[in-house]
C-alpha cells in the first residue's frame, strides 16, 4: 500500500503529515517488540575463512575484533559482494 492510497482511504491531503504519522507508527511498533540480542565471541584462527555460526541466528548486527596493540574492539565493515582474492608470488 503506497502512502497515496493511505491518505485517500483516510481522506487526508496533507502528505507531510500523512508521512510524520506513518513514521511514529513504524516506530510504535519497533518500540514494542521484544527483542532477544546475545553475543558470541570467537577465535579467529589463521588461514580459517569460514566460521559456525548459531542455529537460532535470525540477524547480525556487527562483527569486531580484539587489536591487541590498541587493546579495543574494532569493527568490520560489511562487504557487497565477495572479495576478489589473488595470490601474491612476489619476493
Amino acid at each position: 500500500m503506497t502512502v497515496q492510497e493511505i491518505m485517500e482511504r483516510v481522506g487526508m491531503e496533507e502528505t507531510t503529515l500523512a508521512l510524520a504519522w506513518i513514521k511514529d507508527a513504524i516506530l510504535e511498533i519497533q518500540s514494542s517488540e521484544e527483542h532477544q540480542l546475545s553475543v558470541d565471541l570467537q577465535d579467529v584462527t589463521d588461514g580459517t575463512l569460514e566460521y559456525d555460526l548459531p542455529s537460532d541466528l535470525i540477524a547480525i548486527n556487527s562483527i569486531s575484533m580484539l587489536d591487541t596493540d590498541a587493546d579495543k574492539y574494532k569493527s568490520i565493515s560489511r562487504l557487497a559482494s565477495t572479495p576478489i582474492m589473488e595470490i601474491d608470488n612476489s619476493p
